[in-house]
């Protein structure tokens, strides 16, 4: 697929098929089934046609998110990554960086290379990863700092920086690589029940000292510390609420002011709060909500709003009281500043 289609990036059809080369073996995908991977890809991994699926397909069709539609943008190209940075919304795109105030407003934007696989944001610089290589802006486009992967296999998928480092997934060698704020390797991270990574779904964040990441093909996350130490993990395979189905489920985790996970899965795209030790809060966008298609949307938390990006499109999401009423968002106990109403 060309880097410039502008559908769909390379990142964001490796998150809706899997990676032709890993997941059609992972699967068992050929003939009629390689087919249905770009057509039905409903019908190839969730296996609609049983009772049971069908069952909680059902469920979710009576679905009430307990969050609505504000406000939104459309940004000038298929968005590729998103984060915030204070007040505003930083998203990138196939050669630039752009940041938006919350009404849509462009207040910068700059250049970069077309291989971007994910951004950070961390004490008001912005953290690109591409694919063997990381580098660091100022908001106004400056380069800070840049450094090579440690390995040249390196296929780095997602980031997360925090005072202990940045941490990034690896596809290729299916481990997190450490590095310090300098740049410089601090460690390999290894799962130990290893990382299942069928495609680009390898997400990370990072929530009071610790390092959460996917386990995509295993339907977990994983906790660590900053020193690369197991904690704990969480999730099961499965289409109901409080799973994560498919072949590789969640694509991306991120969390809240309030110490919550949430999670965003493709396929059947929708995103969830947790606990930070795994305990299923509720849905917070199912794919009605979001939009619909396959692939699996970008989401962040900024003050008391949701900003969910798909496509080239910006979505800016508030709590409902009235819908939230009908849902587990709305008995939530948590004292969660989402649920302030502007």
């Amino acid at each position: 697929m060309e880097r410039d289609q502008k559908n769909m990036s390379r990142r964001k059809f490796l998150q809706v098929s899997g990676s032709l080369m890993i997941g059609a073996a992972f699967a068992g995908v050929i003939g009629r089934s390689l087919w249905k991977l770009f057509n039905s890809p409903g019908d190839l991994f969730y296996d609609a046609k049983t009772a049971k699926r069908n069952k909680a397909k059902e469920e979710m069709a009576n679905y009430v998110s307990p969050y609505r539609l504000t406000s939104g943008f459309i940004a000038p190209d298929v968005i590729t990554a998103l984060e915030v940075l204070d007040k505003q919304i930083v998203i990138a795109t196939p050669n630039n960086i752009l940041l938006y105030g919350l009404d849509g407003s462009l207040d910068e934007n700059f250049a970069i290379r077309s291989d971007l696989r994910d951004m950070a944001v961390f004490a008001g610089k912005i953290y690109l990863l591409f694919a063997s290589r990381v580098e660091v802006y100022d908001p106004q486009g400056n380069l800070l700092q840049e450094w090579n992967a440690c390995s040249d296999d390196a296929d780095y998928c997602s980031l997360t920086v925090f005072d202990a480092g940045v941490f990034v997934t690896d596809a290729q060698a299916k481990n997190i690589c450490q590095y310090h704020l300098d740049g410089s390797l601090a460690r390999f991270i290894e799962s130990p029940k290893g990382f299942v990574v069928p495609s680009y779904s390898f997400g990370i964040t990072n929530l009071n000292g610790s390092v959460f990441c996917s386990n995509p093909g295993r339907h977990q996350v994983e906790q660590y510390t900053a020193k690369g130490e197991f904690v704990a993990s969480f999730g099961k395979s499965g289409i109901g609420a409080g799973e994560f189905s498919g072949c590789c489920n969640p694509v991306q985790i991120t969390t809240t002011a309030t110490g919550e996970l949430l999670t965003s899965e493709k396929g059947l795209p929708r995103i969830s709060c947790y606990a930070s030790d795994g305990t299923f809060r509720s849905i917070l966008l199912d794919d009605k909500a979001l939009g619909g298609g396959h692939a699996a949307y970008d989401v962040r938390m900024m003050d008391n709003k949701l900003i969910v990006t798909g496509a080239n499109k910006v979505s800016v999401f508030q709590y409902d009281n009235r819908r939230s009423a009908q849902t587990q968002c709305g008995s939530c106990t948590v004292d969660c500043p989402m649920k302030v109403i502007s």
